[in-house]
């Protein structure tokens, strides 16, 4: 298995990829997150089990009482007897500490795993960036393309007027022109839709700059990665809470020893004066071997489950990274080749508007080669934000949050 390629990571607050809007969207996103709503409620229960691992005894203390007399019976000779017991829970042999470890892990393992659902939206929050910001760039390339064709419409409907160019050469100019501002309608339809699914996710209005982040300093070396993505925290920390399951399992085998302590007070009759009589009681349970063993066998099986997904876990990431960086090198190798070629067809626009105007080529020539350098105009500004989203993919990859 290949090992993830040292590239890129850094602590999430001395190496954050962008400390701006998209930092602030997601803080906003994670205050609408339900896991954010149930993190409280979730910290307080460990904490209260925690409590109970902290505690004297495995369960609270117990009082019982108890009277005897003998006037229901129908003798009613004066017999009379008063009982109270206090009742305390043992701890078994190192259940205590195993109980205690195990309400740390849980802790832990909270912790993590809300790290790891932040890191979860960031991925949808940067997906939901770039997407309104392709859907910008589409709609800026379709006013421009539009722009160019009212141009160049309204000089061929003038010549047309002057009776240098045909009805048929007008129609073609003005049906381009409807055509690329249909395609103007479509765009801004795709921005609307854009900026509703950023306002669903964050609940704020679409920030006015969409800035692309940048790669933090390589120098991490796969290890640390492994060790320090929250992703594959949280799969460590379900791995630690599941071995705390399994020694508490072990450590419990039987039910809590009881110790009792009680005082009787009693008259065998009216005639007796009242004795009092302290005693002592010490429970302890039989081992339910058919229960010990489901429970040890439920422990086990949830700790080889969470080691399974913890391998699994970090082979994916693995992959994610390896791929994501392949990614990010073709989206780098596509956009300069967009920018060698971008010069060339703006070069042959003005080439064919110029013949066009002195009269040696047809409109029907120029339409295409404009057509050929608004789409290349298009697919430049496209590669740019697939560049720019490639970095925020291998960011996610890496496990570094905005």
């Amino acid at each position: 298995m290949t090992r993830i390629p040292i590239l890129l990571f850094a602590a999430l607050a001395a190496h954050a990829a962008h400390a701006g809007p998209l930092a602030a969207a997601l803080e906003a996103a994670w205050a609408r997150h339900p896991e954010a709503s149930a993190t409280a409620a979730r910290e307080e229960e460990v904490r209260a089990r925690a409590e109970l691992a902290a505690a004297l005894t495995p369960a609270p203390a117990a009082v019982s009482l108890a009277a005897v007399n003998d006037e229901l019976a129908g003798n009613n000779r004066g017999k009379r007897e008063w009982e109270v017991e206090l009742s305390l829970p043992l701890w078994l042999p190192g259940q205590k500490s195993a109980r205690g470890a195990e309400a740390e892990a849980a802790l832990a393992e909270l912790a993590s795993r809300r790290q790891a659902v932040r890191l979860r939206l960031a991925g949808e929050l940067r997906e939901a960036w770039w997407t309104l910001a392709g859907a910008r760039a589409g709609l800026e390339q379709a006013r421009r393309g539009a722009d160019g064709l009212r141009a160049l419409a309204d000089d061929v409907a003038r010549r047309h007027r002057a009776g240098e160019l045909a009805r048929v050469d007008a129609n073609l100019a003005r049906g381009e022109l409807t055509r690329a501002e249909a395609e103007v309608l479509a765009a801004e339809a795709s921005l609307a839709r854009a900026e509703q699914a950023w306002r669903v996710l964050t609940g704020l209005p679409a920030p006015g700059r969409l800035d692309a982040e940048a790669l933090p300093p390589a120098g991490r070396d796969a290890e640390s990665i492994a060790r320090e993505h929250p992703e594959l925290a949280a799969r460590t920390s379900t791995v630690r809470l599941a071995r705390a399951h399994l020694q508490v399992a072990r450590e419990s085998r039987r039910e809590a020893p009881e110790l009792a302590f009680s005082l009787i007070r009693e008259r065998d009759d009216g005639d007796s004066s009242y004795e009092n009589t302290a005693g002592l009681r010490l429970t302890i349970p039989f081992s339910g071997d058919a229960r010990a063993r489901r429970e040890d066998a439920a422990a086990r099986s949830e700790l080889a489950q969470a080691d399974a997904e913890l391998a699994r876990a970090r082979a994916l990431l693995e992959l994610d990274v390896e791929r994501a960086r392949r990614e990010l090198d073709l989206a780098e190798r596509q956009l300069a080749l967009a920018g060698e070629r971008a010069p060339l067809f703006a070069e042959n626009l003005k080439l064919a508007e110029k013949a066009f105007t002195l009269g040696e080529t047809d409109l029907a020539s120029l339409l295409r080669v404009r057509a050929l350098a608004i789409a290349d105009a298009a697919e430049g500004e496209r590669l740019r934000v697939a560049r720019d989203a490639a970095v925020s993919r291998l960011l996610q990859a890496l496990g570094v949050a905005p």
